[in-house]
């Protein structure tokens, strides 16, 4: 692979097929050899059009909830957490959430459910790896809160 692949390519394709398994964890090497250049181009392709699954996900989101009710974990799981669960939010939003909002160390105070313990950690890990510009993302969700372009 590091003759077909420079640094770079090498470090994403182990993101990409860490990212896309469900429990990190238990991935075997033979599965990567198998399905790892299809994983590794279907996060590319998520990747590169970030911004646009960004404002989709965060649309269906604030459409069935207010601002203030997505990342509220009095009653248990917030609905940002239960989207994601349920697949409807991927794994690049919820990091670029927390790097907007910070609300990874709140939720780890007041959720001790091995749930969240799992998706607190992938969070963590993988947003070292998830090269994006803050700014632009903040502006893509002002213009989704408050309709405005």
């Amino acid at each position: 692979m590091s003759r077909q692949k420079d640094e770079k390519e090498v470090e994403n394709f182990f993101v990409a097929n860490f990212v896309s398994c469900n429990d990190p964890e238990t991935l075997w090497i033979g599965e990567i050899m198998k399905e790892g250049d299809e994983r590794f181009q279907q996060w590319q392709k998520k990747v590169q059009s970030l911004s646009y699954l960004f404002k989709q996900e965060s649309q269906t989101l604030f459409e069935e909830n207010k601002f203030d009710d997505v990342f509220n974990c009095s009653k248990g799981h917030p609905p940002l957490l239960k989207k994601f669960l349920s697949g409807n939010i991927s794994l690049e939003t919820l990091v670029i959430y927390d790097r907007i909002f910070l609300f990874g160390n709140k939720f780890d105070k007041k959720l001790k459910d091995p749930v969240w313990e799992t998706v607190s950690r992938r969070i963590k890990k993988y947003s070292p790896f998830l090269h994006i510009d803050v700014l632009s993302y903040r502006k893509i969700l002002k213009e989704v809160i408050l309709g405005e372009k």
